[in-house]
């Protein structure tokens, strides 16, 4: 049985980008989100094995939005994929409970070592 994930990011290139990479692997997309505050909304409908989330979005940031999905249901994985690969933004994620963090552009095999982790 495939995994599913929810992909939280506003750029549409990025869903096909993800879709191309999980082709053929155990893991398919469930849903995309544009926001922040969608992906909170759809968490709940949607239930993923697995989140990823971009940082830089219009209104709420990624940061925020898995803080916000992971106080309310602390058993939900997310994994953050962004081009600001900063420290103090790797330790905020990780101080939120992100598990993982894969920078933008990514690869296929950068992307299932990391999603491997964060559902271990």
């Amino acid at each position: 049985m495939k995994r599913r994930i929810m992909v939280v990011d506003d750029s549409r290139l990025v869903r096909v980008q993800l879709e191309d990479v999980l082709q053929g692997t155990d893991y398919e997309i469930a849903a995309h989100c544009r926001s922040g505050e969608d992906a909170i909304e759809q968490y709940a409908v949607v239930q993923p094995d697995l989140v990823t989330m971009d940082i830089i979005m219009q209104g709420m940031d990624g940061l925020d939005a898995a803080e916000i999905i992971l106080k309310n249901h602390p058993d939900a994985r997310i994994v953050m994929i962004s081009s600001l690969a900063y420290d103090d933004t790797f330790k905020r994620a990780e101080a939120i409970g992100a598990r993982g963090f894969v920078d933008k552009p990514f690869h296929q095999e950068q992307l299932l070592k990391v999603f491997g982790q964060a559902l271990r």
